[in-house]
């Protein structure tokens, strides 16, 4: 009979004896881009302290593919018990919603936001062999072969991508997208000479930038990176009010328990206020913007509103 009670009682508050034993078993936290790009760095920095404070190992899972959406989609599918996560960025939470038919989830009912994690301005670099040294040299080119320059991202829906068309639009040039499967990928084409300019991020270019073998031409926030304090802003260079931030997000699926999510958002909000942490991040031009459940889901709601009105008026497609 007491066997009988307490089953009972387990059955209907499953949520107390989950938290509680939470985590029995490894992590997997999954990065939706290849390998040495921004977001796999960012994850992995996480993963490895994560592990200690949760006393189970925190696997990263790189899972790349249409700008974050496969990692994203496998995510919303994936069993809600907090042992599968996503560090995701704006391109497949915020943009590709917008792009991608049948996209296979929604960010906002699919997906329980855990935290915030980094925000960050993307960078417009070149190949040396580039002939324009600076932005309006860039677009002076540009309007002089229109369609010939190619551009290359870490995907399509991603932020590098969205603020290459972006910029097309403000600065009426006409330039071609080349999606990568992730930053890294994009970045060794670009040292090898086999694209000419890609909009990338800190973490992927910044040593490239510093050893000379690209050439920064502007950043694309409103304010002057600090990793970067020499490099005009697009803002700057003659497109005032020009913004393309990116960011990066902890979600899991739909329906995980509470109690586990607010666990999570406990671990990783600590850690990335950590000072060795902030340190490490800032080294890679990214700033840790740790905050509640709630917040990221009023941020994610708001710039999913946001960028679809920019893909509409910008007009962008999905290949």
């Amino acid at each position: 009979m007491i066997r009988v009670l307490i089953a009972a009682a387990l059955a209907a508050f499953p949520h107390i004896t989950f938290a509680q034993s939470y985590p029995a078993r490894p992590v997997t936290m999954v990065a939706g881009f290849a390998a040495g790009g921004a977001v796999d760095t960012i994850a992995r920095i996480v993963a490895k302290r994560l592990s200690d404070r949760l006393g189970q190992n925190v696997v990263v899972d790189n899972k790349p593919g249409a700008g974050g959406v496969l990692a994203t989609q496998q995510i919303a599918r994936s069993t809600p018990d907090g042992y599968t996560i996503l560090l995701a960025a704006v391109g497949s939470l915020a943009v590709s919603p917008h792009l991608v038919p049948n996209i296979g989830y929604d960010p906002l009912r699919d997906l329980a936001p855990i935290t915030m994690a980094v925000v960050f301005s993307n960078v417009i670099v070149a190949h040396p062999s580039f002939p324009a040294k600076t932005l309006a040299e860039f677009v002076q080119l540009a309007k002089a072969s229109p369609g010939k320059i190619a551009y290359g991202s870490s995907g399509i829906g991603g932020i590098g991508h969205l603020a290459g068309e972006l910029f097309a639009q403000t600065a009426g040039i006409e330039i071609t997208h080349v999606a990568y499967k992730g930053g890294a990928p994009a970045v060794q084409d670009l040292l090898g000479g086999q694209i000419p300019v890609i909009f990338g991020t800190p973490v992927s270019t910044l040593p490239y930038i510093k050893a000379g073998k690209i050439r920064a031409l502007a950043t694309t926030g409103l304010t002057r990176a600090a990793i970067l304090p020499d490099v005009p802003t697009v803002a700057e260079s003659g497109y005032p009010g020009f913004d393309a931030i990116n960011w990066y997000a902890y979600v899991a699926p739909a329906r995980t328990p509470k109690d586990v999510i607010a666990r999570l958002n406990r671990e990783i909000t600590e850690i990335l206020k950590a000072r060795d942490v902030r340190e490490q991040l800032d080294l890679h031009g990214v700033e840790a913007k740790p905050g509640t459940s709630e917040e990221l889901a009023k941020f994610m709601e708001s710039e999913l509103a946001t960028w679809g009105k920019v893909v509409k008026a910008a007009k962008i497609q999905a290949n």
